[in-house]
């Protein structure tokens, strides 16, 4: 399909016209010799295996969720307004299991085909990433264009990030598939607003605002990007396709009104109680950390993961190649990219800001709405360099760090879930009281302890079975919970049985009450003993279980 030119584009993600000169080869030439090819290919069967392996066993959020997906559908909905989450990923997790089953591999490969899927999208967006070029590149340079294919799937594929979350059954990868064919289906809709490409711009912002809410900041720097368009584009044809797809936008958005009201009650009543507010430029980090495959300090290929992201994104966004060992830098920015790199900044600067301001808590994972573009700009920086041996070197590095990145992704444990529960399973008695603080410990352990109601299990805040969290104004419950008439009734509960105490007082909300239902325990129950220590190296969810025996 022909590229149009810029004055026939004009949105946060467009197309410009290159200046042409001496074309480096406009024939079909091979991209690569055969052995490259063939490394390539092994790179990406790596990359794609990756996303299918993770030994650990599911943490607080995946069990979780998989928890919910269990649920039949017409419950889902009431589920969420205690959960905090939009429904689509759950709607379609529920459909996964009852195909693919319950088991830590079955609920994960559901992420793991989204972010296989957006492998093929990749190489379409590097198309036309390719067919941008830079200054001095002619547009029919069909190499070229293969190159910056290739380049956009082997940074995609080697992601640690997308490594990470295609082997969590969360909606992360779900959201950067949906991420990558919006961008893909807006650039189609700006250069010819057709009513099938308008449907399908209408659609993706709807299944983006189904599967997670912070799509709406991706979805509003867009729009201001439109409006801007629809009314300063610089051709009456640029300024009606932009007024098109602003429809499509409104389209999109009238198809959540059904989820409105619970999105409301969400918003009042849920939001990020696990932690507190991030400021901006912190969360900035954060997201990045991330990027590169953890915020562990002990993970070495994570900072240089790090750096070389931001290295390649300013390259490819300010970078142009003046002779074979010399690179200028052009403060004005290269216009291949140069809209992609605004929107996935003004996405999370928008979305970090929002959150600080709402009070509300940060997560690295929910920049996964802006990943896919960074993605894009960094692998357009490997083209800044004229020298393919020093491009092949600097993809060879990349290749190298991300895929030990997603090596250890596969490997790391994320929750000691199955260390608690392998005790209480052996040592456990009918009628023994496992009591998890705070409540968030709950969904973890409880999937790997597995049928045993022959257990007593209780939560604190509310009591309640550990499957669930309910959400609903969270904080001020615990804050109005009493942990001594909590142990009391426990210790009811338990009589002559053993009470097991899972605890992490290093939650948000939870330290003051978790000690003293400790406390409250030691003086109770003398002669506890500590049969799980915290393991920091655990990066996500750690454990601490207690035993305490029934008085003599």
């Amino acid at each position: 399909m022909e590229v149009a030119s810029e004055e026939s584009q004009c949105a946060p993600a467009g197309t410009q016209t290159p200046r042409t000169g001496d074309a480096e080869g406009s024939g079909r030439a091979p991209l690569a010799p055969r052995w490259v090819l063939g490394v390539g290919v092994l790179v990406v069967a790596v990359g794609v295996v990756l996303r299918f392996v993770a030994r650990s066993d599911l943490w607080l959020d995946e069990a979780l969720s998989v928890n919910i997906a269990r649920l039949p559908i017409a419950d889902l909905e009431t589920a969420l307004r205690h959960d905090g989450a939009p429904p689509l990923y759950y709607a379609l997790l529920h459909s996964w299991i009852d195909v693919f089953g319950l088991s830590n591999l079955a609920v994960r490969s559901l992420s793991g085909v989204f972010s296989l899927a957006t492998l093929p999208l990749a190489w379409f967006a590097g198309r036309r990433l390719g067919r941008a070029g830079p200054p001095g590149r002619v547009r029919n340079d069909s190499s070229r264009t293969r190159l910056v294919s290739a380049l956009v799937v082997l940074v995609f594929v080697c992601s640690p990030y997308m490594i990470r979350f295609a082997t969590e059954a969360r909606m992360y990868s779900l959201v950067m598939f949906l991420v990558t064919a919006g961008y893909l289906a807006l650039r189609r809709a700006l250069e010819r607003p057709s009513l099938g490409r308008l449907a399908l711009v209408a659609a993706l912002v709807a299944l983006m605002l189904y599967t997670h809410y912070w799509t709406i900041y991706l979805l509003a720097v867009v729009g201001v990007g439109l409006l801007w368009c629809a009314f300063r584009g610089r051709t009456p044809e640029s300024r009606h396709a932009a007024r098109g797809v602003i429809v499509a936008f409104v389209a999109g958005a009238i198809a959540f009104i059904p989820w409105l009201d619970t999105f409301l009650y969400q918003s009042a009543h849920t939001g990020t109680p696990w932690g507190p507010a991030v400021m901006p430029w912190s969360a900035v980090r954060q997201a990045f950390d991330q990027f590169g495959g953890g915020d562990n300090i002990s993970h070495g290929e994570a900072n240089l993961m790090v750096l070389l992201l931001f290295a390649l994104a300013l390259l490819g966004l300010f970078g142009a190649a003046a002779s074979r060992w010399h690179i200028d830098i052009d403060i004005g920015t290269q216009p291949a990219v140069r809209r992609e790199a605004a929107v996935a900044a003004g996405a999370l600067l928008v979305g970090v800001t929002a959150t600080y301001l709402s009070g509300n808590g940060f997560a690295g994972r929910y920049a996964a709405i802006m990943y896919p573009l960074l993605a894009l700009v960094v692998a357009y920086g490997f083209t800044v360099f004229s020298s393919r041996a020093v491009m092949a070197c600097a993809l060879a590095l990349f290749v190298a760090v991300g895929l030990v990145g997603g090596i250890r992704a596969a490997r790391d444990l994320r929750t000691q879930a199955a260390e608690v529960a392998a005790v209480i399973n052996a040592d456990a008695k009918p009628g023994d009281v496992v009591v998890y603080c705070p409540d968030q410990l709950g969904p973890a352990v409880s999937r790997v302890l597995g049928d045993r109601s022959d257990l007593v299990q209780m939560t604190f805040p509310r009591g309640d079975r550990p499957e669930f969290i309910d959400w609903v104004d969270y904080l001020r419950t615990i804050r109005h919970t009493d942990a001594g008439a909590f142990v009391k009734a426990v210790l009811d509960r338990a009589g002559d049985h053993t009470v097991w105490y899972v605890v992490n007082p290093g939650y948000g909300g939870v330290k003051q009450k978790c000690e003293e239902i400790s406390a409250a325990l030691d003086a109770a129950r003398p002669g506890a003993r500590e049969r799980v220590a915290l393991d920091d190296k655990i990066l996500f969810e750690l454990d601490n279980l207690t035993e305490y025996p029934a008085t003599p």
